[in-house]
């Protein structure tokens, strides 16, 4: 099945596809509670095996919920896809590629608090030089000095066959990849999710 071509892959309330791949279905199944999940994309000529994306809103009430403040929106990118091999010039090339997206997706205003852009790559296995560049990355941007919420860049590297992953600092979504190990007993919720976005 040829990637289709998109700019911006909309929400979808359909089941979430199956891929011709165990782990990659393994993983998906762990996303599909929070996440919408799209099926070979591909976005500005990047191909991805998945795509997953979440949006979440959260506001306090004053009295009746009619009378709403403190609104805050909060939003990730998740680009998933299978390599023959993994050099760290692939890697800052899709930090570039999500600065991109940043510019032209997020529409900067009071109400966006955050939007994180997670890069997960699959190589046959995780070498020394991608280990230390992904256990040492960091990249966060503060839009209009912080007045209109942020961005992040994560990424996430897995070499299943080997059971082996390394991740940024703040990619909670590794453990969804680590396919091999059992999932917190209680998964985290949405509002959980939100809570840890927002640093309550």
């Amino acid at each position: 099945m040829a990637p289709s071509a998109v700019e911006r892959p909309p929400p979808t309330t359909d089941s979430p596809p199956e891929w011709d791949d165990e782990y990659l279905d393994d993983a998906a199944d762990r996303l599909a509670h929070n996440y919408d999940l799209a099926r070979d994309v591909t976005i500005r000529d990047e191909p991805f095996e998945l795509y997953g994306r979440m949006d979440m809103e959260s506001r306090k009430h004053f009295l009746h919920p009619s009378i709403s403040f403190a609104q805050h929106e909060v939003h990730e990118h998740l680009f998933v896809r299978r390599v023959d091999a993994l050099y760290v010039a692939e890697l800052e090339h899709l930090v570039d590629f999500c600065h991109d997206l940043a510019d032209d997706w997020i529409e900067p205003d009071e109400e966006h608090y955050g939007t994180e852009f997670t890069v997960v790559l699959v190589p046959p296995v995780l070498t020394d030089d991608v280990r230390s560049f992904v256990e040492d990355f960091r990249d966060r941007t503060l839009i209009k000095f912080g007045y209109h919420g942020h961005y992040e860049i994560n990424l996430v590297v897995t070499a299943p066959s080997d059971e082996e992953l390394v991740a940024s600092e703040n990619a909670d979504v590794r453990s969804a990849f680590a396919t091999w190990e059992s999932i917190e007993r209680a998964e985290p919720g949405l509002l959980d999710l939100l809570k840890r976005r927002l640093q309550l």
